[in-house]
């Protein structure tokens, strides 16, 4: 089998060199001599994200087996684009994901590897918010992190723990699924809620990780902005997935709240048997319903769409199992 650990990069030349470095000594650990001994290649892919530094001249000269180099910037999304067919075209049967700036520690990857090569899960992802808390998080991208975690886990029926963290690993089976939509921003979260409605086995396993003081994200400066970005991904992500819990459950609210305007109408309406004087809360009753039922229209239009989507990510399927042969 072959392992490819990949990089996203853009200007990274700081802290590439060591993280290659650091990559390369742990495959000298005892798990891949031993239980991760059906790993017969493992390499180190780099892509570069239109870096204006060193970045991928550094990654070659710390031993980088694979370098994808493109210009201009265009974001962490289309980065994991580019690795993933990258990985597929190279004959990766697992691709691990770490970030260029050393923040996670490559001795770890055992860790994400296990339940993969035992066969249990298809897609393992480290956890920062276990029991072993990562150290030194802002406490607003924490506590923004469970919250989306527990609305997805929400509306997929799937338990979510880490829907932002880039540390994981993916099978072939994985890699063959993905079709990105979203390619201007980020894919942590779009990928986790792919996999989940395309019935693939997702895992965290815990994970320490100490956050630097002076890290800056490279996704984006603003708070507001990785929020509304972020927030923007999960609901149509979510919508693809399961438009009829997206839909139906708005609709069943509505409606249900309309049944108790008709209730309440009704009760005043029969003590007098006047409309006028309790008109408005017929009209309440009306307008929510009518609202009500074109969330359910949407329902059964979405979850249409969403049969005639799973044909077309078959066929893509198929196409791409066909195309990275091994």
């Amino acid at each position: 089998m072959k392992l490819i650990v990949n990089i996203p990069a853009y200007n990274e030349e700081k802290d590439l060199g060591a993280t290659i470095k650091k990559i390369k000594a742990s495959f000298q650990l005892d798990f891949y001599s031993k239980a991760g001994s059906v790993l017969t290649e493992k390499l180190i892919q780099v892509v570069d994200d239109g870096s204006t530094d060193n970045t991928a001249s550094v990654a070659k000269e710390a031993g980088a087996d694979l370098v994808v180099s493109y210009k201009p910037n265009r974001k962490l999304a289309y980065a994991f684009k580019q690795a993933v067919e990258s990985s597929l075209e190279n004959g990766a049967d697992i691709m691990v994901n770490i970030d260029a700036d050393g923040q996670f520690n490559p001795n770890d990857i055992p860790k994400l590897l296990t339940p993969i090569l035992e066969g249990s899960y298809d897609m393992v992802i480290a956890n920062r918010f276990s029991h072993l808390a990562a150290k030194n998080i802002p406490w607003i991208k924490s506590f923004l992190n469970r919250f989306a975690a527990s609305v997805v886990g929400f509306f997929l029926n799937y338990k979510t723990e880490d829907l932002t963290c880039g540390f994981r690993a993916h099978n072939r089976e994985t890699l063959l699924r993905f079709n990105l939509t979203n390619v201007n921003f980020t894919y942590t979260q779009e990928t986790i809620i792919d996999a989940i409605g395309k019935n693939l086995k997702l895992k965290w396993v815990p994970i320490q990780v100490t956050y630097f003081a002076d890290r800056k994200s490279k996704i984006t400066k603003s708070i507001f902005k990785f929020v509304n970005n972020g927030f923007k991904i999960i609901i149509k992500a979510v919508r693809d997935v399961r438009p009829m819990k997206f839909f139906g459950i708005p609709a069943l609210f509505l409606i249900l709240i309309s049944l108790g305007f008709f209730i309440y109408f009704g009760s005043l309406y029969f003590q007098d048997f006047k409309i006028t004087a309790h008109r408005n809360y017929l009209l309440a009753g009306i307008t929510l319903l009518l609202v009500g039922i074109q969330f359910l229209v949407f329902a059964l239009i979405a979850d249409m769409i969403k049969s005639n989507r799973n044909l077309t990510e078959e066929q893509m399927y198929l196409l791409k199992t066909e195309k990275y042969k091994k």
